[in-house]
């Protein structure tokens, strides 16, 4: 919210020029991981953004709350303690989601009618793209039911699974968005291209009927976007993608590249923490994919609260760390440490907080000690 206030506030300079530079209503927002969910309550709280274009914004962003606990992404709990990418009231859902009152399709509703265009990467399970595309299914409707069904557009059909690269794939889809919404040359349909990797079932979740919304007399609908649910990859162009402006972020929440994996995750847990009196355990759970793995580590406190920790882990042979979120780590193979970062330091007795970390190889059979 406060990114978006700060996007809103740009719009308000640009509104109040002479409009000869800068039109305020040609205006669109994008960022990837934790700029993609800042780009989606941008252009869900300010009607004047014509095109909202959130990049693989994981847990937090675009994934619908319930199914991130069967996907094996990153876990509300741990998405709430890592950042405020939740406000307060929603701790109490973080365990059950299916309590919400809400879930983020309406927040890509709130977008309608307005231009939509939401990049995704099947290859990394932390990020949650079957849940993603289940809540791009669902917004779909939304935008249907208005009578927009073609300004809206999910594209996950990708070839690298590195994180927030830019993709041939999106090249033109993203050209014909911004022809449409924000210049004003385009007419293209939008269109559901949802990797078979990672493809949510929409049908899951709903039991309601799409109604079919006017606005008074002679309103016409447009087209609802086409699926394709096992989509061919898009002939790679002879020139370099289009980059989208996103700021570069000082730590990533989610991790920076991952390769395809052959075959879907396997997540595995090791069980429950048993905390002593005093000092703090540490447990591990695994989405293992065929070369790489995503660990997320739960620290818990003893009978003493935590001001600062260190876990250590011992990585199987041929194992090393890539990418991490939500610590400061030293080495990257062997025995690698991770200590609390600024925010995730203090923990209350008996509590619990999370980070992560990517890595190539097995972790199968890691090992962890907590200080």
């Amino acid at each position: 919210m406060a990114w978006a206030w700060g996007v809103s506030r740009i719009i308000d300079v640009i509104e109040a020029s002479d409009g000869t530079i800068l039109r305020a209503d040609a205006t669109g927002v994008t960022g990837c991981s934790r700029f993609g969910k800042g780009a989606i309550v941008a252009g869900a709280f300010d009607q004047r953004i014509a095109l909202t274009m959130p990049i693989e914004s994981g847990t937090a962003g675009v994934p619908i709350f319930r199914g991130i606990p069967g996907e094996g992404a990153q876990s509300l709990s741990s998405a709430y303690g890592e950042q405020p990418w939740f406000g307060d009231a929603f701790g109490s859902y973080t365990g059950n989601p299916n309590n919400l009152p809400v879930d983020t399709h309406q927040l890509l509703g709130l977008v309608a009618p307005r231009g939509l265009f939401i990049m995704d990467n099947p290859h990394i399970a932390n990020l949650g793209p079957r849940s993603a595309s289940v809540a791009a299914l669902g917004a779909a409707e939304i935008y249907r039911a208005l009578g927009a069904g073609g300004n809206i557009t999910y594209w996950s059909d990708v070839a690298d699974g590195s994180h927030c690269a830019n993709r041939p794939e999106w090249r033109t889809p993203l050209q014909q968005n911004i022809q449409k919404f924000l210049l004003g040359t385009g007419s293209s349909q939008g269109q559901m291209r949802i990797s078979s990797r990672a493809q949510g079932s929409l049908a899951q979740w709903v039991d309601w009927t799409t109604p079919t919304l006017t606005d008074g007399p002679g309103s016409t609908p447009t087209p609802t976007p086409t699926s394709s649910p096992t989509p061919t990859s898009s002939p790679t162009p002879t020139q370099s993608p289009t980059p989208t402006s996103s700021p570069t972020p000082t730590q990533s929440p989610t991790p920076t590249s991952s390769p395809t994996p052959t075959q879907s995750p396997t997540p595995t847990s090791s069980p429950p923490p048993t905390p002593g009196p005093g000092g703090c355990t540490a447990t591990v759970s695994l989405n293992q994919w065929n070369g790489g793995f995503v660990a997320t580590v739960r620290v818990t406190a003893g009978s003493s609260s935590l001001n600062g920790w260190t876990t250590t882990v011992a990585l199987p042979g041929g194992a090393a760390v890539s990418n991490a979120w939500s610590s400061v780590s030293s080495g990257t193979s062997g025995t690698v440490r991770f200590t609390n970062a600024p925010w995730n330091g203090s923990v209350g007795a008996g509590q619990s907080t999370e980070f992560g970390f990517q890595g190539t190889g097995s972790g199968q059979g890691l090992t962890l000690t907590c200080t």
